[in-house]
């Protein structure tokens, strides 16, 4: 792992996972599909991906507060997981906000259709300047 950037793109790989096996009713553990991902431990792909899990009804809920006429659950999996990282970022975390807002938009242009990145950019913006601790 390189850098925060690989591990954020990590992160937001396991939530995706975690949230397709759900749907599937499987049994799953959130350290073997983090190992999956990497070789050698990472405390802040951790502490974010079981953060995520503790906060997300917490998380889910903020998000669905910012997103005019939508749920998340009606965004795909890829988007949902990039938001629910970006809000636990903002909310849960020290990392500066222009960061976790920045580093949730690369991966939504990696990942995303670009109306989708201007949606999450709203969402984290008005999270940013309304509910931020």
């Amino acid at each position: 792992m390189k850098n925060r950037s690989e591990a954020r793109e990590v992160i937001m790989k396991v939530i995706y996972q975690i949230s397709i096996i759900r749907d599937t009713k499987f049994d799953y553990d959130v350290s073997d599909l983090i190992h999956e991902q990497i070789e050698v431990e990472n405390e802040f792909i951790n502490d974010c991906v079981h953060g995520i899990l503790e906060h997300e009804e917490e998380i889910t809920s903020l998000a669905n507060k910012y997103l005019k006429d939508w749920t998340l659950d009606r965004l795909s999996k890829v988007d949902q997981a990039i938001i629910k990282l970006a809000i636990y970022e903002l909310m849960y975390t020290d990392t500066p906000s222009v960061v976790a807002i920045n580093e949730a938009l690369e991966l939504s242009h990696k990942y995303s259709e670009e109306d989708v990145t201007k949606m999450i950019n709203g969402i984290l913006d008005k999270i940013y300047h309304e509910e931020e601790k």
